[in-house]
Order: structure tokens, then C-alpha cells, then sequence
């Protein structure tokens, strides 16, 4: 079963108690008791994200609450959360956090998380899943979500980055044994496996960010010179030199995750987005100019 403690300050420091008591309660309940909204616009949901969220969740457990209605009985439909909600019935789990509500009105609760983000110290991760619950639940883009915890969207888009890590490797940033400097210096290699034997080494040796930086590029390197010596594995393919660089810069100019893919004769760019607001978002980020500096 996921395991829920030792994650800092979890669900409680999210959740204040104005929102907890009165119309709405703070409660596990059974994952069977819960019913997806038919109303729900989304009917397809990515496999590979799935997939990803589950293996998080497995490790670390549910980080933040679905939010439900009552539907009668012992039952209840889901108003926001069912990406969680399915994950954790892949992995397996008995109950969920779920916050029930009397009303779907989702603005309260929305606005408890924002103030709790700033009122509360949150691990990386936590405010990381914190900012995926905005842009999830409601519907909030990059822009919006950097406007009202007041943080720019970069330092938003850097950590919901760490949400991309291996899950061994966020429960060493929501234990604390790795700091958030550590873990996106960890994002410069795409090998997950590397990531994983990097963040022990780092939790075990006492390495400084810098450190972590050297072993991504040394590593990097290495496996260049052993391509270019012929020492590649068969059927692995090796980016080309800046290509992850490029992929980057692309991540932090649309603050989302892009994939960039290259073969002998074309290309291909991946670029995710949440919403239509979001992928509107993208758009003007992609077309419109850059703003002239402030003279203040």
C-alpha cells in the first residue's frame, strides 16, 4: 500500500480548516464509492501520464484530494480529481482523500489552496502538486496559476517539473533529503535510471547542486564519446548534441513539457497542454513578441 507519511506536512497543510468543517469535510473514503462525473468533458485520458502517476503514487502515496459531491446513499461523484481517482485504483488502494462538498461550487476551495500555498512551508513537492491541482481541478493556466500564488511562471513551470522525476526520486525531495536545486539539475538527463543512481549518490555523498550538475554532464558526455567510438548499445538512440539544451529552452519559454524527437530526414516537437486556455496560452506565447523591458 502507498505510504503517506513523511511527507512533510501533506494534505493538512493544504487543506484549512474553514474549508475542512462547515459544508465540506476532509475524508478517506472507499475508492468504490466513488462514481466519475458523467458531465465530465474529458473522455480521453493519456496512458503514459497514467501510468507515471501511478507509479507516484504507489511510492508517495496521494498527495492532494479529490474533490466529491454527495450522490446519494454511501456514493459520491467526483467534481474534480479523476485522474487520481483512476490512478489509484490502478495501483490498488482501498480509500482516497477526498474532500465532500454540498455544492459544486469549487471557488472556495480553489481560493483555500492559493492562501495555503503562501501560509503554509511546503516541501517542493507538495507546492508542486499544489500548482497541478490548480491547473487540473480548475482549469487554470501557467499564467494564472504564477499570478495568484504572486511567483513568476518560470519558478511555476521549474516545479511542476519535478513532478517528471522518478518516483524514488520525488520521495527523496518530499522526505527533504534532496532539495529542489538537486532535483531539476537531476532533469538535464532524460535516463531515468541515471537520475535515480545520481539522487542516491547525492543523498549519500552530501553532493551540492553543482555537483549533481557536473555528474548530469560528465555523464552526458560520456555517453557521447562512447557513441562516437562505436560503444553504443544496439537499438539505443542518442540525442544529438544539443538537442535537450533546445528542448529546454522550449520547456521554459512555453512553460510546459515539450518533447523533441529527431530522426534521419525530420523532426517532431511534442508540447503538452492542459486546457484549451492553456494550449491558448502556448499559442500567443509562440506568435507574439516579447515585452520591451520596463523602464522602472
Amino acid at each position: 500500500m502507498a505510504r503517506r507519511s513523511g511527507l512533510g506536512k501533506g494534505l493538512g497543510a493544504l487543506i484549512p480548516p474553514e474549508v475542512a468543517g462547515g459544508d465540506s469535510a476532509l475524508q478517506e473514503l472507499p475508492l468504490g464509492s466513488i462514481q466519475p462525473n458523467p458531465n465530465q468533458p474529458r473522455s480521453m485520458f493519456d496512458e503514459e501520464a497514467l501510468t507515471e502517476l501511478a507509479a507516484s503514487i504507489r511510492e508517495l502515496g496521494v498527495l492532494q484530494p479529490v474533490l466529491v459531491r454527495p450522490a446519494g446513499g454511501d456514493r459520491y461523484e467526483l467534481i474534480a480529481g479523476e485522474r487520481r481517482w483512476r490512478a489509484a485504483k490502478r495501483v490498488g488502494l482501498p480509500t482516497i482523500p477526498a474532500i465532500v462538498r454540498t455544492v459544486d461550487d469549487t471557488t472556495s476551495l480553489e481560493q483555500a489552496l492559493v492562501e495555503n500555498i503562501h501560509r503554509q512551508s511546503l516541501n517542493a513537492l507538495e507546492e508542486a502538486a499544489a500548482y497541478q491541482q490548480l491547473i487540473e481541478d480548475f482549469g487554470l493556466t501557467h499564467d494564472e496559476v504564477a499570478t495568484r500564488v504572486g511567483r513568476s511562471r518560470a519558478a511555476v513551470s521549474n516545479t511542476l517539473r519535478l513532478l517528471q522525476l522518478p518516483p524514488s526520486v520525488q520521495r527523496l525531495v518530499a522526505e527533504e533529503r534532496l532539495a529542489a536545486g538537486h532535483a531539476r539539475a537531476l532533469l538535464g538527463t532524460p535516463d531515468r535510471a541515471l537520475q535515480e543512481r545520481l539522487a542516491r549518490a547525492a543523498v549519500e555523498k552530501g553532493w551540492s547542486v553543482r555537483a549533481v550538475e557536473d555528474a548530469v554532464r560528465e555523464s552526458v558526455q560520456h555517453a557521447d564519446a562512447a557513441a562516437a567510438a562505436g560503444e553504443r548499445p544496439a537499438g539505443t538512440k542518442l540525442r544529438p548534441p544539443g538537442l535537450l539544451e533546445l528542448e529546454e529552452l522550449l520547456a521554459e519559454h512555453l512553460a510546459t513539457r515539450v518533447r523533441v524527437e529527431m530522426g534521419a530526414k525530420r523532426g517532431k516537437v511534442t508540447i503538452e497542454f492542459a486546457t484549451l486556455d492553456d494550449l491558448e496560452r502556448i499559442y500567443r506565447a509562440m506568435t507574439e513578441p516579447p515585452r520591451p523591458p520596463s523602464d522602472a
